[in-house]
C-alpha cells in the first residue's frame, strides 16, 4: 500500500516535545494498521494566500501545537481547506484552538472571532486564557456518548496530557454547537476538551496532545482513527472508489 501522506501545518521547533512526538505517533498508528505514513511539515507562512495549492497532494492534515503561529492566516486557510474539501484533519493543542476560530469565523457567523494569544484586547475572544494553566498536567477526559472520539477510544474516559494555557471561552460553546460543531469530550468540570464535525470524514480537535501518549505497539486510539480516515481517502482518491 502507498504511504499515507500527512501534511503537518505548523512552525517546527527543534526540541519541542509535542513536535518530536508527532511523526512517531503517526508511524505507530500506521504500523498497527499494516500501512505506512509520511509526515511533511508545512510552515504556516507558506499557506498565507493559498492553502489548496500547497496542501492538495496530502491525504490528511494535522494542525500542530506551537502557536502563536508565524501566520495565523495560513493556519486558518489550511483548516478551511480541510473542512470544505473533506480532507481528514486532526488539530491538537494550538490546532484545536484554531480549528474553533476558523469554524466560528466561517460557519458560526462570528467573523471577528479572536484568540487571546494573538489579540488579547479583542471583543470576541473565542479562545481565551484558561483560569489555570494546563501546561504539564495530565487529566481525565470524559468521552461523550455517540461521539467519534468515544467510538475511537472504545471507552467512556481517558487520561491525557496537556501543554496549553488557552481554551474555548465557554460563553461561545452554545453558538458553536448550534451551528454544528459537536463536543466530543470534556474535563471533570465540563469544559470542552474535544470538538468534532459530524458528516466530515474526520475533523477533530483536541486541547490535549495525544501524540505524546503514543508508543510502539500501543498507538493512540484517536490517531488510529485519524489514520483510518486517511486510508479511506487514499482508496477513494487514488483508486477512484
Amino acid at each position: 500500500m502507498d504511504a499515507i501522506r500527512i501534511g503537518v501545518v505548523g512552525d517546527y521547533q527543534d526540541g519541542n516535545e509535542t513536535h518530536l512526538a508527532l511523526g512517531a505517533a503517526a508511524d505507530h498508528a500506521a504500523e498497527r494498521a499494516g500501512s505506512r505514513a509520511t509526515t511533511t511539515w508545512v510552515a504556516t507562512p507558506e499557506l498565507d494566500g493559498g492553502a489548496e495549492q500547497v496542501l492538495g497532494d496530502f491525504d490528511a492534515l494535522w494542525i500542530a501545537p506551537g502557536s502563536p503561529y508565524r501566520s495565523m492566516r495560513g493556519a486558518l486557510e489550511a483548516i478551511t481547506y480541510a473542512r470544505t474539501s473533506g480532507v481528514p484533519l486532526l488539530g491538537t493543542c494550538g490546532g484545536f484552538q484554531h480549528l474553533i476560530i476558523e469554524f466560528a469565523r466561517n460557519v458560526a457567523g462570528i467573523p471577528d472571532a479572536a484568540h487571546a494569544e494573538d489579540d488579547p484586547s479583542a471583543s470576541r475572544l473565542l479562545i481565551d486564557k484558561l483560569a489555570c494553566s494546563l501546561v504539564g498536567r495530565t487529566m481525565d477526559v470524559t468521552l461523550i456518548e455517540g461521539s467519534l472520539a468515544r467510538r475511537a477510544y472504545g471507552t467512556s474516559s481517558a487520561t491525557e496530557r496537556y501543554y496549553c494555557q488557552f481554551g474555548l471561552n465557554p460563553e461561545y460553546r452554545g453558538t458553536l454547537t448550534d451551528h454544528g460543531l459537536v463536543v466530543g469530550g470534556t474535563d471533570q468540570d465540563g469544559e470542552v476538551r474535544i470538538v468534532e464535525l459530524p458528516g466530515h470524514p474526520f475533523f477533530v480537535g483536541t486541547l490535549f496532545v495525544p501524540q505524546t501518549s503514543s508508543a510502539p505497539g500501543a498507538p493512540h486510539p484517536l490517531i488510529g482513527a485519524y489514520l483510518e480516515a486517511a486510508r479511506r481517502r487514499v482508496k477513494g482518491v487514488r483508486v477512484g472508489g
